[in-house]
C-alpha cells in the first residue's frame, strides 16, 4: 500500500472523513458500489461546514481492512471514518474483527443504538455486529463506525426514525457523533437540525 496523502482543513472546523466500502463483488467490479455515495451524499447533506473525503472501495480481507483503517487515521489524518459492509455472520463477514483489531477504545453505545434503529424494521437486525472504536496515536484520534451496507439502512441508522411530522421517534446515531469528536480533539461539527440534531452539553455549545 502506498503512503496516503494527508488531508489539510481549510478551516478550522472542516471534518476530515474517511470512507470505507467493503464488499468483494463491488471491489472486483461485479456490480456498483452503492454504499460510498450514499455516505458522502448523507454527510454532504448534513454537516454545516462541509467536510474532505477519502474513499475506499476494498474486498472482504480482514487484514486489509485493517490497514485501510490505519491508514485513514494515522496517515490521512481522518477525524471520522465509516465503513459499510461485512457485519454480518457469514465466513467472509469480518469488518468488526478488523476494526476491533486497530482499536484503543471500543464505543459499545453505537453498535447497541444501530441494532436498536435496524429492530424497528426486521428482526433479523440481531444478527448485525457494528462496532465502533477510537483509534488514537501520538497526536491525532479518530471515531471509526461500521455501518449497515444498504443506502436505506445507512440513512436511518445515522439519522434516526422520524414521525410523519417530523419529530424524533429513534434517535440516530450521529446526534452523538460531533460531541464525541469533540472529546477526542476534533474539529467542532455542526449539523443541519433538519436532518438530525448533534446533541451536546449546554456547557459544550459553542456561544455564536
Amino acid at each position: 500500500m502506498t503512503t496516503a496523502k494527508r488531508l489539510v482543513r481549510t478551516h478550522p472546523d472542516q471534518l476530515l472523513v474517511g470512507l470505507v466500502s467493503i464488499s468483494d463483488r463491488a471491489s472486483s467490479g461485479t456490480y456498483e458500489d452503492q454504499g460510498i455515495p450514499a455516505l458522502q451524499g448523507w454527510l454532504e447533506g448534513a454537516l454545516v461546514n462541509g467536510a474532505q473525503f477519502e474513499t475506499r472501495l476494498i474486498p472482504d480481507e480482514q487484514a486489509l481492512i485493517s490497514r485501510t483503517l490505519t491508514e485513514l487515521v494515522d496517515e490521512v489524518g481522518c477525524d471520522l471514518v465509516l465503513t459499510t459492509g461485512g457485519t454480518g455472520p457469514a465466513r467472509r463477514d469480518v469488518t468488526p474483527e478488523a476494526t476491533l483489531a486497530v482499536a484503543t477504545k471500543t464505543m459499545p453505545g453505537f453498535g447497541e443504538q444501530m441494532r436498536q434503529i435496524s429492530l424497528k424494521f426486521v428482526p433479523t437486525a440481531i444478527l448485525s455486529r457494528q462496532v465502533a472504536v477510537i483509534r488514537e496515536t501520538a497526536d491525532h484520534a479518530a471515531l471509526i463506525i461500521n455501518l449497515p451496507g444498504q443506502p436505506k439502512a445507512i440513512r436511518e441508522t445515522l439519522e434516526g426514525l422520524k414521525d410523519d411530522q417530523g419529530n424524533t421517534q429513534v434517535a440516530g446515531i450521529f446526534a452523538a457523533v460531533p460531541y464525541c469528536i469533540d472529546l477526542i480533539g476534533g474539529p467542532y461539527t455542526e449539523t443541519h437540525e433538519h436532518v438530525v440534531k448533534a446533541f451536546r452539553p449546554k456547557s459544550a455549545v459553542r456561544v455564536k
